[in-house]
């Protein structure tokens, strides 16, 4: 589940970091003009002007009829960010209090329904 910046250069599409007038790309195996930085993770930086498209990419979800957003995912387990606004809800289903208003948990895969992806 993707949720962050991503960039589309000569056909292909890697996870960004826009940074002023240019733009990382990362990517997970060696790929020419890309250096590694870490296991699995490489970067290139390239400017703005080389890349085809830049967007931030929003995955959301419904779990127990309630709309959330997608953070992160392992193994069987989502965690998710609700986005409804309603204290109360938040109480109900037992959320973890991450920061102020913001309300998250780690809920099952299975019980997660309705997930889109969302693009700006």
């Amino acid at each position: 589940m993707r949720h962050g910046y991503y960039a589309g250069r000569d056909g292909a599409e890697y996870e960004a970091s826009p940074d002023g007038d240019s733009v990382r790309l990362y990517t997970a195996q060696h790929a020419e003009g890309f250096r590694q930085i870490g296991p699995d993770r490489f970067v290139q930086v390239v400017p703005l002007s080389e890349v085809d498209r830049l967007s931030y990419v929003s995955t959301y979800c419904t779990w127990r009829g309630e709309p959330f957003l997608v953070l992160s995912e392992h193994e069987e387990w989502v965690r998710v960010e609700y986005t409804g606004g309603k204290a109360g809800v938040a109480e109900r289903l037992a959320l973890e209090l991450f920061d102020r208003d913001v309300h998250q948990t780690w809920a099952p895969r299975s019980e997660i329904g309705d997930l889109r992806e969302e693009s700006v």
